[in-house]
C-alpha cells in the first residue's frame, strides 16, 4: 500500500517510520497514511520528529486519561534535570500568555481554573445560544444566497465561531477579524518545522492580544456585565480569585480554541458530505440523524490531529519504555480511524454507532468548548444544505499547508 506514498516509509519490525509532514500529498489526505500505519504499526517512532507516536484508539484514549503523562513537566522536574534549554527571549510574550493556559497546566491549578470556567460551557448554558447561532448563520447566508456561489470560509465558517465565542466571553464582535489574525499567528507555534518568522509573528500577536485583553479586563472590573469574562473576574473558588495573568491566559485560550478548530470543522464537514455523494437531505432529517452526521464528520476529518504529553514517571506502553522527561504524541485523528474500533474507517457512514470519537480529546483536558462546537455544527450544517439546495464544490479546495490543524485555506462552492 505504501509504494504510492512517496512521503512515507514504514519498517514494521523496528516500528520506525519516515514521514514527510510537509508533503502536500500527505497533509491534503492524511487519512491514507494513517490507514497504512494502522495496518503496519499503530505505535511507531517518527524519525523526523524524533518521538514515539500512538494511533491506536485504545492507546490514545487511555493515554489521554493516564496521570503518568501530563501537558507540562516543570511542576515535577527542573530544566536542568531534564536537559531542557532556557526559554527563548524572542517568544517571551507567547510563553507568558501560555503560562496559565488550560491546555498546558496540570492540577491543582488546572482544576481551579477549569472549575471557574466550566459553568459557562455546560450544555444547558450553551444551548441558550441556539437562537443567536441560527440568526447569525441565516443572516450570513442571506448575504450570498442570491450570488449562486461563495467562498465558504471567509463568508461563513470564519465568522460564526469567532462571533459566538467573542459574545460569550464579552469581547466586542467587531474585533472578530483582529481576533482571527492574532489567533492564526498564535497557532503558528504549534506547527512542525515552524520558522523564526513564525515564532516572531506569534510572539508579536500574543503581546497585542494580551494587551487588548488587559484593557477589557479593566473595563469589566469597573463595570461587570453578564458575560464570561465578568464571571471569571468576580467569582472566587475556595477563597481565591483569578490573577490578571490567569485571566489573560484563559481568555486567549478560550478565544483561540473556541473558534480555530470549529472553522476548520465546518469546512471539513461540508467537504466530506459533498464528497460522499450521499443526498444531504437524508443526513439532517431530525435531531438524532443530524447528531450522528456531525459525529461522523468529526470522526473522519477531525480538525486537530496531534496532542503531546510529557512522561512524568518511568513506564512502559505497548512494549515501549519511557523515562521521565520523554515526550510522546497522540494522533487523535488517526485513533478515530482505528479499524479495530471503527470498521471500514475511511468510509463516511453517518449511521455508525461504534462509540465516541476522540476529536475533542478525553480526560481532564477534554475540550471545554465541545458542547459549543457541537451545537454550532448541529445548527449550521443542516441550515447550509437546506438553504442552498444543489450545493456543489466549484473547484478543488485548497488545504492549509500545515499538519497539526487539518483544514481548508479556500473552499469555493456553487448551487
Amino acid at each position: 500500500m505504501t509504494h504510492a506514498m512517496t512521503y512515507l516509509s514504514i519498517d514494521p519490525t523496528t516500528r520506525r517510520v519516515s514521514l514527510d509532514a510537509r508533503d502536500p500529498a500527505f497533509f491534503s489526505d492524511p487519512n491514507r497514511a494513517y490507514a497504512a500505519l494502522h495496518a503496519s504499526c499503530p505505535t511507531f517512532f517518527w524519525e523526523e520528529q524524533k518521538q514515539w507516536f500512538f494511533t491506536g484508539y485504545d492507546h490514545v484514549n487511555a493515554l489521554l486519561r493516564d496521570r503518568r503523562f501530563g501537558r507540562q513537566i516543570l511542576h515535577v522536574a527542573t530544566r536542568e534535570e531534564l536537559g531542557l534549554p532556557e526559554p527563548a527571549a524572542h517568544t517571551r510574550h507567547f510563553d507568558k500568555a501560555e503560562e496559565h493556559s488550560l491546555l498546558e497546566i496540570e492540577p491543582p491549578e488546572h482544576t481551579r481554573l477549569r472549575t471557574l470556567v466550566n459553568r459557562a460551557f455546560v450544555s444547558r448554558h450553551v444551548e441558550k445560544m441556539t437562537g443567536e447561532i441560527e440568526e447569525l448563520a441565516n443572516r450570513l447566508i442571506d448575504g450570498f444566497e442570491k450570488d449562486g456561489k461563495t467562498e465558504l470560509l471567509s463568508t461563513f465558517a470564519d465568522i460564526i465561531p469567532v462571533t459566538m465565542i467573542a459574545r460569550m466571553i464579552g469581547i466586542p464582535e467587531e474585533m472578530g477579524p483582529q481576533l482571527l489574525k492574532w489567533s492564526h499567528d498564535y497557532v503558528g507555534m504549534y506547527m512542525f518545522k515552524r520558522t523564526r518568522a513564525d515564532e516572531e509573528a506569534a510572539d508579536r500577536s500574543a503581546k497585542e492580544f494580551a494587551d487588548y485583553v488587559r484593557t477589557v479586563i479593566a473595563e469589566r472590573r469597573a463595570e461587570p456585565r453578564d458575560d464570561l469574562l465578568s464571571h471569571m473576574i468576580h467569582t472566587e473558588h475556595k477563597g481565591q480569585f483569578l490573577t490578571e495573568d490567569e485571566l489573560i491566559s484563559t481568555t486567549i485560550v478560550l478565544l483561540n480554541a473556541g473558534h480555530e478548530a470549529t472553522v476548520h470543522q465546518i469546512g471539513n464537514s461540508v467537504r466530506v458530505i459533498l464528497d460522499s455523494g450521499i443526498d444531504p437531505a437524508t443526513l439532517f432529517t431530525d435531531e438524532k440523524t443530524t447528531e450522528r452526521t456531525v459525529e461522523e464528520t468529526l470522526r473522519i476529518c477531525a480538525p486537530v490531529h496531534i496532542f503531546q504529553r510529557w512522561c512524568l514517571e518511568p513506564c512502559e506502553i505497548d512494549g515501549v519504555s519511557f523515562e521521565r522527561g520523554d515526550k510522546v504524541s497522540l494522533i487523535l485523528a488517526a485513533a478515530n480511524l482505528d479499524p479495530q474500533k471503527f470498521p471500514e474507517p475511511l468510509t463516511f457512514k453517518p449511521g455508525r454507532d461504534e462509540g465516541a470519537n476522540l476529536s475533542f480529546g478525553a480526560g481532564i483536558h477534554f475540550c471545554i468548548g465541545a458542547p459549543l462546537a457541537r451545537l454550532e455544527l448541529n445548527i449550521v450544517l443542516p441550515l447550509l444544505f437546506k438553504r442552498l439546495p444543489g450545493l456543489k464544490i466549484a473547484q478543488a479546495p485548497q488545504v492549509k499547508d500545515v499538519y497539526h490543524f487539518h483544514g481548508l485555506e479556500r473552499f469555493d462552492l456553487t448551487w
